[in-house]
């Protein structure tokens, strides 16, 4: 499970503006280049091994377009190929600036809000650009599984085709749809490809075979199938199936990331690789459970992990990561991963609901080097894997992203704080303590949230079956619970994790309630929150302000809203009282429990004050959605074809990275006037 800083009020220091790391910015959205800092402190076999699971990242970068939309990899082509042989009028130049909001977004729905975006340019304007760019050489190649636009008249019949989804704003226009309008059924609301023809009625009954890793096929005599994701043997007995283009090239990457891997992590890709073949359960369990107990210095993630995209819960999205370790750093953070038997006896929920036995989570500090798919740059920490089977038997594997906080920090001052801070008392401890503080949150939340509780042996599997759409938010807001409430404990300054445990716990707990307010800056249509980290955060909030009168306190000064802790130990008590309830509902699997909680507490919001906070933010100047640049690894081989070096680069413009990633399935694309050369 993931935690995101996604809407969090800054808490960083300013910057001097040419230190930024904002290399692009079209509209709300800002491009964040994350630099590494450790590659050059890799041997050559690990730099090799970086570049090869890399190459396999990229690889199953397309799946997450064709798993948001149905026409994702279409518009994803027709975009690239006028990026990359634009001209210089004003149409393309309009498409281009389209096209990057696109590729951040993985399509043409807001990855935060669900929502659908609209461009700037006319169907005729789109036209015309992309005649422009199929005359100087684009579409000329297959695009992966799609053929060429050879022809005008193939290229215009691809434009009709594709009309509606980029320019009808009532044509699919929610990616996930977990609280739709009038009633609709949440699978056919929703834009993403997990479900065809299918309603949540017609589940009841059905016992799915590929939950996590297939498409959900309703026929025309009414039953069901699964298109499972998957390669397919070589022998046969195994045939392909959804997806197998991309993952036989992402296999063809690990078998070479394999023979540079220490022998643990390589069982561990081998396992992988076999998933990728079969697609069985099983052996994605075979490949979670040996990934687990290795701590590769390079590591890795691939596979269709975090559930969130399905408004039902159940289905993957393809994302993968490249990481470095940071071991100084993951040293001092095993110190809280070693005593977290400590926190769960603390945990103040039931006895039942404890675990008896603690294997410790491997926590790692890291630098990403690449993220593809579905993995956003807001994430700066990740508990993996996911899988309740595992997670009882072998533990979790923690990531904290140091990168990605250092350029978070780099990239915004704190200015948004001080608009939305109810005090100069509440201001000056965040400078104080305020980045300690959400480093010290990411730890709690992901060394000791995720990873703590047991569910009843009637879940033995997990709870996500039992509470369905709801599941992802429960969890979040447990973890995020998990930290608020050992903020506190003076085993953290024990351990020497800590520094003022007083101002630090005050400065977090302040960090929680602002951004339940500033996150509605998010939302800026509809009433309804769809994210689930948000929905986390309001649940926390507003179930607080509720049940524990006198801990948190909202009131008006010159026009403006504020929020603020009144009582930080009654709001503490406010943490225990909601955490020991979601850890109930997780042990049980209590579905009308959860949805009760989440409709009350997480969903709707005030759309006059949602207008003022969006209005706040507007005056600020700063972006309310980010997107990554990541490094840029390049090989140099030898005459027989070998890696001689990985040489570490940026790329120059949002363009670049994209166009890179896009080069492996559309070699049109090297044929683009700008010379794009793949790595």
């Amino acid at each position: 499970m993931l935690l995101s800083v996604l809407g969090v009020v800054s808490t960083a220091r300013g910057q001097a503006a040419n230190s930024s790391p904002i290399i692009d910015r079209i509209g709300d959205t800002g491009f964040l280049r994350v630099d590494v800092n450790g590659f050059g402190g890799l041997d050559a076999r690990q730099q090799q091994l970086a570049y090869w699971l890399a190459q396999a990242a990229v690889a199953i970068d397309p799946i997450a377009y064709d798993q948001f939309s149905r026409f994702g990899l279409r518009q994803k082509r027709l975009l690239e190929g006028i990026v990359a042989f634009a001209g210089a009028d004003p149409a393309s130049r309009k498409v281009v600036e389209f096209a990057r909001l696109f590729w951040a977004n993985r399509g043409n729905h807001n990855l935060t809000t669900s929502q659908k975006f609209l461009p700037a340019f006319t169907f005729a304007e789109l036209s015309q650009a992309a005649h422009a760019a199929h005359q100087r050489g684009a579409f000329a190649t297959g695009m992966a599984t799609l053929p060429p636009l050879l022809t005008d008249a193939r290229l215009d019949r691809e434009l009709k085709d594709l009309r509606a989804s980029i320019f009808d704003p009532d044509f699919e226009p929610m990616l996930t749809a977990k609280n739709p309008a009038s009633g609709r059924d949440i699978l056919q609301a929703s834009s993403n490809t997990f479900y065809q023809n299918v309603a949540l009625a017609d589940l009841d009954g059905f016992t799915e075979h590929n939950p996590l890793n297939s498409r959900l096929i309703k026929a025309a005599d009414g039953t069901l199938h699964e298109q499972v994701y998957r390669a397919g043997t070589r022998d046969g007995r195994v045939r392909p199936g959804l997806y197998a283009t991309f993952l036989r090239r992402a296999n063809e990457y690990l078998a070479k990331a394999q023979t540079l891997a220490e022998p643990a992590q390589a069982k561990a890709i081998g396992d992988l690789m076999v998933y990728y073949q079969t697609g069985r359960f099983a052996d994605w369990l075979k490949f979670g459970t040996d990934w687990v107990q290795n701590d590769a210095i390079v590591d890795f993630s691939n596979g269709f992990v975090e559930i969130y995209r399905d408004a039902r819960g159940a289905k993957g999205s393809a994302a993968a990561f490249v990481s470095i370790s940071d071991q100084p750093l993951s040293r001092l953070m095993s110190r809280l991963a070693n005593n977290a038997d400590y926190f769960e006896q603390r945990a103040p929920w039931d006895a039942r609901y404890k675990r008896q036995s603690f294997k410790p989570p491997v926590v790692k500090a890291v630098e990403n080097v690449m993220e593809t798919g579905d993995f956003d740059v807001t994430i700066i920490g990740d508990d993996l894997p996911n899988e309740n089977a595992i997670h009882e038997q072998y533990g979790s594997k923690n990531f904290l992203l140091v990168n990605i906080t250092r350029a978070f920090s780099q990239a915004t001052g704190h200015s948004d704080f001080q608009e939305f801070s109810p005090s100069a008392e509440v201001t000056k401890r965040n400078e104080q303590f305020g980045d300690e503080a959400g480093d010290l949150m990411t730890a709690l939340h992901e060394v000791i949230g995720h990873a703590s509780g047991r569910v009843s042996e009637r879940l033995a599997a997990g709870a996500e079956p039992y509470l369905k759409e709801y599941y992802s938010t429960l969890e979040e807001a447990r973890a995020d619970l998990m930290g608020l409430w050992n903020t506190w404990d003076p085993k953290l300054k024990e351990l020497g994790l800590v520094s003022d445990q007083e101002q630090v716990s005050k400065a977090m707990y302040d960090t929680a309630v602002l951004s339940s307010l500033t996150e509605l800056r998010l939302v800026p249509v509809g009433n309804a929150i769809e994210e689930d980290h948000q929905r986390d955060h309001a649940l926390i909030v507003n179930f607080i302000s509720d049940r524990v009168p006198g801990a948190i306190v909202q009131f008006d000064r010159d026009g403006k809203r504020y929020i603020q802790v009144q009582d930080y130990q009654k709001m503490r008590q406010g943490v225990g009282l909601l955490l020991a309830e979601l850890m109930r509902i997780k042990g049980e699997g209590d579905y009308g429990a959860i949805k009760a909680l989440v409709d009350q507490y997480a969903v709707h919001f005030d759309t006059a004050l949602r207008d003022q906070i969006v209005a706040r933010f507007r005056g600020l100047g700063e972006p309310t959605y980010w997107a990554g640049i990541f490094a840029r690894l390049t090989a140099q081989f030898g005459p027989d074809g070998s890696v001689q070096a990985v040489h570490l680069s940026y790329p120059r413009s949002v363009d670049e990275q994209y166009l890179d990633f896009a080069a492996m399935y559309d070699r049109s694309l090297l044929l683009a006037p700008a010379g794009l050369q793949r790595r």
